[in-house]
């Protein structure tokens, strides 16, 4: 069966997901996490979890920031809160955590979540031996490496169908150094005010951009839109669907998940045919941020094209 994996924006927001028909809810808290639409403190996340369970939903906490030695030190206290308030999965990219979830005796599910390092089955295998319940699969891998890889490996793959793909990380403030250095105040560089850079004599390009304390954080220019390419990710058992709506509005996003589990309800009913994956693909397109566009990414490309 097909799992749905939603981020999630506000505890009414996590009501409206899952009655929109999201599987498994996404969220966290930003020390610990990276590129959440938003940081949830504890009191709120305990609120989410309580709220999924009861609906017969999991949950996964974002656990995949860069932990530096000061930062590390307070991830072992957070883990044993996930695990007291039954926290289903966590997310986790820095092998220092999954130490820390042996050396503290901490059992919490993980699945492992390299960015665009996880590219190969070996590798998501190597975790898999590991106890890692799944991998995230790196967003450049076009869909003719994904054949093989299927095959493959030993644990489910989670798939970006839906959202935005990071493209640069730093640890450093670039915003704000470059609002020093050219003398231009910014009052702010988070991601509601809708930064943007674009390459050199290409004003068509909209690399959104924003700083938080995980550093800086660049964005390809258009989301990323599978819908009408589901039934070949079925097809392959890659069966762990995230959607992620950093950019996207609440509302929107809720219409958009829905679009996708209607996708995934007709495809487990082998019902879903090219006129009803345009139908729905066209909801996708109504309710996407009129300043991000949409294509599918990685996917169509030649895997030997891939840079």
């Amino acid at each position: 069966m097909t799992e749905l994996v939603t981020t999630v924006a506000s505890l009414d927001q996590a009501d409206q997901l899952i009655a929109a028909g999201a599987d498994r809810l996404y969220l966290g808290e930003d020390y610990f996490g990276l590129r959440l639409p938003h940081s949830f403190e504890r009191a709120e996340l305990s609120q989410v979890v309580e709220l999924a369970h009861r609906r017969g939903k999991k949950v996964t906490v974002a656990v995949n920031a860069i932990f530096h030695n000061d930062r590390i030190k307070k991830v072992a206290a957070y883990l044993r809160f996930l695990k007291s308030i039954n926290v289903d999965e966590i997310s986790v990219g820095d092998p220092g955590v999954i130490y820390l979830l042996t050396k503290e005796n901490i059992d919490l599910s993980y699945i492992y979540d390299a960015a665009d390092l996880v590219t190969s089955s070996r590798q998501i295998n190597f975790w898999a031996k590991h106890n890692a319940s799944a991998a995230v699969l790196a967003r450049e891998v076009p869909y003719e490496e994904m054949i093989p890889l299927a095959k493959a490996v030993k644990i489910p793959v989670e798939i970006l169908v839906y959202g935005a793909t990071v493209i640069h990380q730093s640890g450093r403030p670039l915003v704000t150094n470059y609002s020093n250095f050219v003398q231009e105040h910014l009052n702010h560089a988070d991601r509601q005010h809708g930064l943007f850079i674009a390459a050199p004599h290409h004003p068509e390009t909209h690399y959104s951009i924003y700083e938080d304390i995980n550093g800086t954080h660049i964005f390809a220019n258009n989301d990323v839109d599978l819908m009408t390419v589901l039934p070949k990710l079925s097809e392959l058992n890659l069966n762990r669907w995230k959607l992620d709506g950093l950019y996207a509005g609440e509302a929107q996003f809720v219409a958009i998940v829905k679009a996708f589990a209607q996708a995934r309800d007709l495809t487990a009913q082998q019902g879903l045919d090219e006129h009803q994956l345009t139908d729905l693909d066209k909801i996708v397109h109504d309710n996407q941020a009129p300043e991000r566009g949409l294509d599918r990414g990685f996917f169509d490309i030649d895997p030997d094209e891939v840079k």
